[in-house]
């Protein structure tokens, strides 16, 4: 490691890799530190998704689409919280850094099916906003292959992912009804087992692990360092400029210089016990919060920007991107959480209250649930719903992290985390949900699920609730009634899967102190920058998708300013 840089990125997740290489490529030389071992951040844990309206991509699918259908889409979901400049630089420049990831690096995306989240709100669509990373073959890493993040143990089987944007998961749900199917999944299974064999892990990744990996393969290449076990304590200042970080190498602290400027892009504070007891509702209650993020992510850079004049306002409404979640006991001592991505969509699954009732459409975003959830239980002895379901919906579907037949349940059932009961009743009795509210609830849903109907909630009433559900479900891919013992539940809690709030910055990213001045020489980026989204979630890849554009613009933000300040400085040369 060098004693000094053009530019310092503090974080190696998506927006911190898009910031270095952007600026890398605009000649500045940069250096990325990771306090973890391993590089890729939050991204790596991810879906791999973003939203950028108005890509080749997108635009192949819905060559419909307008500029003023997204500016109408983002005023509507964001409200009061429109900053119609920072709109306006997302939309313009969000096509550009896509194409030009694609054209310089190492990095590819494919289209996915998505729709927008509320597809029927103002300028929303139904497909062709959001776009994948494209899988990735990690032995392109070389010898930092081992240094990329693992995805989250709990949506993996035995260490294998799965995209659920393609057909991939439709296959595995039907592996029992169809020798395609069967053919397709025996094929993974076989090339899985191999990869751990030689090389103790899944090497053909997807999602978030195939964005991170694509993106440090990119940077790497580009000879930009990516320091892993490299914690900064503090930033570095002279006056009321950031001239560089000091890391704790080893114990001892090590200044590196920062010519041009320092970019946090430290994940966000959702292990910052302290700003999440304040900005969370439901622990500000007192109730459980489970996040499956890195726990490295604990606010550094909000508060290292705090500490040299920036600051992070509570605003938001909803301050993070809530997600039900369970926590799941992998014996020995280990546990994981796993995030409630696709269960809630199917049909013969509900969810409900310790009251036995429903309080939501189950088939709304993770996100919509979670504030509706998070709403319901106001008064309540915790912030917690069980999802429901019988042993047909079971034996299809899976719930959270049972998986569907024929694999085993019964270790399950013995370990709590699933709840089995003859009937509605015993199991209630068991979960600690109301007997005879439950029992209400299905018999009530079932009246009108017989027919595909939900006249209390109107689940599957949109494209993005069917996108995630069982097509093969007539007449509503979504609805179906709970009818055959025994009947299953499983208790989820509150979860993240990051932050929204976070440092007050310019649109080119500059950290601002509360009089509206610039930090000369700090920059925020990705998620301790507060969301362009305004607390809401009304995409698949918000994220990703407006944390990369505006990585991608900050980085060029200040090489522009490097080439205006050389240039000015030759013009007073020459006329000196």
């Amino acid at each position: 490691m060098k004693s000094e840089y053009d530019l310092v990125v503090v974080g190696s997740g998506a927006a911190g890799l898009t910031c270095a290489i952007t600026a890398r490529k605009q000649g500045l030389d940069v250096v990325v530190l990771e306090k973890e071992p391993v590089f890729g951040g939050t991204t790596a844990l991810s879906g791999g998704v973003l939203w950028v309206p108005l890509t080749r991509h997108g635009r192949a699918q819905n060559p419909g689409d307008t500029v003023q259908a997204v500016r109408d889409f983002l005023q509507a979901e964001t409200g009061r919280f429109y900053d119609s400049e920072s709109v306006e630089a997302f939309i313009a420049n969000g096509p550009q850094m896509v194409d030009f990831l694609e054209r310089e690096t190492s990095m590819k995306f494919v289209p996915t099916l998505y729709p927008d989240y509320h597809p029927t709100a103002p300028g929303g669509a139904d497909v062709g906003r959001s776009i994948l990373a494209q899988p990735y073959d990690i032995r392109g890493l070389g010898k930092d292959m081992d240094r990329l993040k693992p995805p989250l143990k709990t949506i993996t089987f035995i260490g294998m992912m799965f995209n659920s944007s393609n057909a991939d998961l439709k296959h595995f749900f039907r592996a029992t009804k169809s020798l395609r199917s069967a053919l397709y999944v025996a094929r993974r299974l076989l090339n899985h087992v191999k990869e751990l064999v030689l090389y103790r892990r899944a090497v053909q990744v997807t999602s978030g692990n195939a964005l991170a990996a694509r993106l440090a393969k990119s940077a790497l290449d580009l000879g930009i360092p990516i320091l892993t076990s490299m914690p900064v304590a503090r930033l570095a200042t002279q006056g009321d400029r950031v001239h560089g970080v000091y890391v704790d190498n080893a114990g001892a602290e090590r200044l590196v210089g920062a010519r041009k400027g320092v970019v946090l892009a430290c994940g966000g504070f959702p292990h910052d016990k302290e700003r999440v007891a304040q900005a969370y509702p439901h622990v500000r209650r007192g109730h459980q919060h489970l996040s499956p993020t890195p726990v490295g992510n604990t606010g550094d850079g909000c508060r290292m920007a705090e500490a040299a004049g920036g600051y992070v306002d509570i605003r938001f409404p909803q301050p993070a991107a809530w997600m039900p979640v369970t926590r799941v006991d992998f014996g020995k001592g280990e546990t994981g959480v796993f995030p409630h991505l696709l269960d809630r969509y199917k049909p013969g699954v509900i969810g409900v209250l310790s009251n036995g009732r429903r309080f939501t459409n189950e088939s709304n975003s993770y996100h919509d649930v979670g504030a509706a959830m998070i709403k319901a239980c106001e008064g309540l002895p915790e912030t917690a719903m069980w999802l429901v379901c019988d042993k047909r919906a079971l034996a299809s579907y899976g719930l959270g992290y049972v998986k569907p037949a024929p694999m085993p349940i019964k270790p399950f059932v013995r370990n709590g985390y699933l709840v089995e009961g003859k009937t509605l009743w015993d199991l209630a009795q068991q979960a600690g949900i109301d007997p005879q509210g439950l029992e209400d609830t299905v018999r009530e849903y079932n009246r009108h699920a017989v027919n595909g109907e939900d006249p209390a909630f109107d689940r599957g009433g949109n494209s993005f609730n069917r996108y995630l559900a069982d097509p093969e479900n007539k007449p509503n891919p979504c609805v179906a009634p709970l009818t055959d013992g025994p009947f299953y539940a499983i208790k989820l809690v509150m979860g993240d899967l990051g932050t929204f709030d976070g440092l007050s910055t310019s649109t080119e990213g500059a950290v601002l102190r509360r009089d509206g001045s610039v930090i000369e020489g700090l920059y925020a980026v990705g998620n301790d920058r507060a969301s362009l989204m305004g607390g809401n979630y009304p995409g698949a890849g918000i994220t990703h998708g407006p944390n990369m554009t505006f990585a991608y613009i900050t980085a060029r933000h200040i090489a522009s300013g490097i080439r205006a300040r050389e240039a000015r400085e030759d013009r007073e040369v020459v006329a000196a």
